[in-house]
């Protein structure tokens, strides 16, 4: 028997549910916000990832699904989904849309080789959003509300956490300071840390490493060097978040784990899910356009992660819909057939083509979720009439064949 792949997994029943409640409820929440969906390849070319995510990250270094396909291309399977609508919005020249505003929501699988564990898999699925062109820190704030009208709806429970990570103004001078200082305690650092004081120093702070983050503990973070203007927006930001009750708090060790993040960052924190408590970050990238090739255009964006939160969704029970329909003679299949056609065109309806006894067919009408069970036997048959029954409200009746659609569904 062949298998799924290690850390691969299948959505069905429950999960297919609480899947699709997951992104009807932030698709839906996304569009009262102004965001449109956009949908790109799982495949794309590696550089794109490299340029973007950074060469010093986890995922470009250690966890990309990345080969050479029949035409001798680098491709790899998307790590993560900001990357890929960045390139669509450049590729589309929107970039040079000069004072238009672009706002994107997106879903579907990512692909990292990591090892699997409780919410984390290596094909997973996120629902994100990118919002292009707006560079005011209200925009930073709008997201955030937008996620935490996810989770409220979703009914899960949480925390935010920001930060700033700077810009290119004060970030240059912040991590000359750092790489110094890193530099001088690197016997005390894990492995990781200590190739990161070349590549990127600031993630340093993101580690996990006990003895690190106890090196790391006296050392200035990137929020005591912001310059004016980012000092100014992240305290915007803080102020609406005040001002609309949110429950946040200001993280100094908040980097964020890909490298094109500035400015302001975010992560939504659920301690219903054990040790990896994370359950949707973002933040601003305002340099991430102009360095896959597009006009300097400022951007902000987030990614949640459905298998992080999945065990914690519960969808509404569903109301019964739709219509069973059933034969008890084999001579009634063909008319059957005929009226689920003409029902189709209206609404749901599911059929039973192998002649039954009543008792069965409700069984199945039960097990279907439908509103009613619709059943032709001999005697039926011959009067040209549809037994019916609504399981809902407990009532039955027959009814002529011509009438039968618009009885039930119009």
């Amino acid at each position: 028997m062949i298998n799924a792949l290690r850390g691969m997994k299948d959505l069905m029943f429950e999960d297919a549910g609480r899947y699709e409640y997951i992104v009807e409820t932030a698709s839906r929440l996304a569009k009262n916000y102004g965001f449109e969906y956009i949908e790109t390849p799982i495949l794309e070319e590696t550089p794109l990832f490299m340029r973007s995510v950074g060469e010093s990250s986890d995922i470009v270094g250690k966890e990309m699904y990345r080969f050479r396909d029949k035409g001798d291309n680098d491709v790899c399977m998307r790590p993560e989904g900001t990357a890929g609508v960045v390139r669509a919005f450049i590729q589309a020249k929107l970039d040079r849309q000069q004072g238009r505003k672009y706002r994107f929501f997106y879903f579907g699988p990512m692909f990292r080789y990591e090892r699997p564990q409780k919410g984390r898999l290596r094909q997973f699925h996120q629902f994100g959003v990118e919002s292009f062109g707006e560079s005011a820190p209200e925009e930073d704030f709008t997201l955030i509300s937008l996620l935490a009208d996810i989770f409220d709806e979703l009914g899960i429970r949480y925390r935010i956490a920001v930060n700033s990570l700077g810009c290119g103004e004060c970030m240059p001078r912040y991590r000359k300071d750092i790489e110094e200082r890193l530099r001088s305690v690197s016997d005390s650092l894990c492995e990781d840390c200590v190739r990161r004081i070349d590549t990127n120093p600031i993630r340093v702070f993101d580690c996990k490493n006990e003895k690190c983050a106890s090196t790391l503990k006296d050392l200035p973070r990137i929020g005591d060097s912001l310059c004016e203007r980012c000092e100014e927006n992240f305290s915007k930001v803080r102020s609406l978040l005040e001002t609309t009750g949110m429950d946040y708090f200001v993280d100094r060790d908040l980097v964020r784990g890909l490298d094109y993040y500035s400015g302001t960052a975010f992560e939504f924190i659920s301690d219903e899910i054990g040790a990896q408590s994370s359950i949707a970050g973002g933040g601003r990238y305002d340099r991430l356009i102009g360095y896959l090739g597009g006009r300097e255009t400022p951007g902000v964006g987030f990614a949640l992660g459905m298998e992080r939160i999945m065990e914690l969704v519960e969808p509404p029970r569903e109301e019964r819909k739709g219509i069973y329909m059933g034969v008890m003679v084999r001579e009634a299949l063909e008319r059957s057939l005929a009226l689920a056609s003409e029902a189709r065109k209206i609404g749901r309806v599911v059929t039973e083509y192998e002649p039954k006894g009543l008792k069965a067919h409700l069984k199945g009408a039960d097990r279907a979720g439908a509103r009613y069970a619709a059943i032709i036997g001999e005697d039926e048959l011959s009067r040209g009439e549809i037994w019916v029954r609504d399981l809902s409200q407990k009532s039955e009746e027959s009814i002529p064949f011509d009438s039968f659609v618009d009885r039930l569904l119009r």
